[in-house]
C-alpha cells in the first residue's frame, strides 16, 4: 500500500476597499520577504467561513466578515528533492471590521494596502501565482454564494 498523500487546505481573504488590496507582508523561512492576501490553514472542527474570519483577523487584526466564496485554487510545488506539496485554497470576498489592536502573527511584518497596478508591479515578490490570480478573478466579479460552500458534521459510528 503506497503512502496516502494530503493536500493542505487553506483559506484567503480578497479584500478590497476604495481600489486598494489588504495584503500582508510576510517572511519566508529563508528570510525573504513575500506578499499574499491574509490566511492560512484550516482548523479542526472549523468551517471555511470560520477560518478565513479567524486567519484574516490574527494576520492583519481586522475582523473580516466573509459575503461571498471567490473560488478554490489549487497550487502545486515540485520540490527541489523531486516531492510535491499541494495547496487548496478557498479564497472569500467580503468587509472589514474594525481594526483590533493585537500582534499579528510571527511571520508577519506588516500589512499593506495595494492597488492592481502595485501589485502586478511587484509580482516576484508574490507568495505565489495564486495572489494576483485572485484578484483578477475578483475584478472580473466572480462571486457564488457563501452557500455554494456546504459543510458537513457526521459522527464516526464505529
Amino acid at each position: 500500500m503506497s503512502d496516502i498523500w494530503r493536500p493542505y487546505i487553506v483559506v484567503a481573504a480578497v479584500i478590497e476597499h476604495e481600489g486598494r488590496f489588504l495584503l500582508v507582508e510576510e517572511r519566508e523561512s529563508d528570510g525573504s520577504l513575500t506578499l499574499n492576501q491574509p490566511g492560512g490553514l484550516l482548523e479542526a472542527g472549523e468551517s471555511l467561513e470560520q477560518a478565513v474570519a479567524r486567519e484574516a483577523l490574527e494576520e492583519s487584526a481586522y475582523d473580516f466578515y466573509p459575503d461571498a466564496f471567490l473560488g478554490v485554487y489549487h497550487l502545486n510545488y515540485r520540490m527541489k528533492d523531486g516531492s510535491d506539496i499541494s495547496y487548496i485554497r478557498f479564497a472569500f470576498t467580503g468587509t472589514i471590521g474594525a481594526l483590533r489592536q493585537q500582534s499579528l502573527d510571527p511571520d508577519i511584518v506588516r500589512t499593506v494596502w495595494m492597488t492592481k497596478d502595485e501589485l502586478v508591479a511587484c509580482r516576484e515578490r508574490h507568495r505565489s501565482v495564486v495572489v494576483m490570480q485572485c484578484i483578477d478573478d475578483y475584478l472580473a466579479g466572480k462571486r457564488a454564494p457563501l452557500s455554494a460552500v456546504s459543510r458537513y458534521t457526521m459522527i464516526n459510528r464505529t
